[in-house]
């Protein structure tokens, strides 16, 4: 098993053990009704958020890397090397943008876990709607700026709402700052808004780079064949077969 493989089977562990990732029938935000479903709000302690980030982190520190450089997040890298990986970091993007709601702890628990290596970034994130007194503003933390790079921390992508949702409020507001990543949980690698993957889309609408922790695809070889930590999900055969006659109807043409 290599690198890529012990990353994504471990998060498939933490989030089964977290139950984090379901199997049955869901109504997502796009309207379709899919037989599986990942829902960050079942991360419920401190311990289970810290890991959460972690997953993260190595999943940003990753995306600079060569595959073959990429490792699990138990990997130790000495300062030399963790002082190249933060640089071509901040080279990418300098600010962390959390979506509404469930990116909001998921944004600050990358931050802080990227804090512990050296690597400090600005951080933002957004209210659903304006409040009427205070400060009034709808972004919180840090406030974009002009030239400002921003990675944004999501749990899933659909249809690539989030991005679009962001790309639009930074129009609104006048600000010119770009979004360049997007960092998530599971890349469901179905249609966005028209024959392609979100992921693909969102690269030729928006420049935007994609990264997941894990797609559909692993989840399916994970439902079929026996985990490495020897515990398989109840049913799982059914639960793949499921998933894969549900990406008949919506994976890409």
């Amino acid at each position: 098993m290599n690198q890529n493989e012990v990353f994504y089977s471990g998060f498939l562990d933490f989030m089964v053990e977290c139950k984090a990732l379901l199997f049955g029938d869901f109504k997502l935000k796009s309207g379709r009704t899919s037989p599986y479903f990942i829902n960050t709000g079942e991360y419920k302690t401190g311990a289970q958020l810290l890991k959460l980030g972690n997953f993260y982190r190595k999943l940003i520190q990753n995306s600079v890397r060569k595959p073959e450089e990429a490792g699990d997040i138990d990997e130790k890298l000495s300062q030399s090397e963790l002082g190249a990986v933060n640089e071509l970091i901040k080279s990418k993007f300098n600010v962390l943008y959390g979506p509404a709601y469930k990116g909001i702890p998921l944004v600050t628990v990358t931050a802080a876990k990227l804090a512990e290596t050296g690597l400090v970034l600005n951080v933002s994130y957004n209210r659903k709607e304006r409040k009427d007194h205070g400060e009034g503003d709808i972004i919180m933390g840090y406030y974009p700026q002009a030239g400002d790079r921003i990675a944004i921390i999501e749990d899933v992508t659909t249809a690539g709402t989030s991005v679009r949702e962001t790309a639009a409020l930074l129009d609104e507001l006048g600000i010119d700052a770009k979004v360049v990543a997007l960092y998530i949980s599971v890349d469901r690698m179905e249609r966005g808004t028209g024959n392609s993957t979100a992921v693909v889309q969102l690269k030729e609408e928006y420049g935007i780079d994609v990264y997941s922790i894990a797609t559909v695809e692993n989840i399916i070889s994970y439902l079929e064949d026996t985990p490495p930590n020897g515990k398989p999900v109840p049913n799982g055969k059914l639960h793949a077969a499921n998933i894969r006659e549900y990406l008949k109807d919506y994976s890409a043409i």
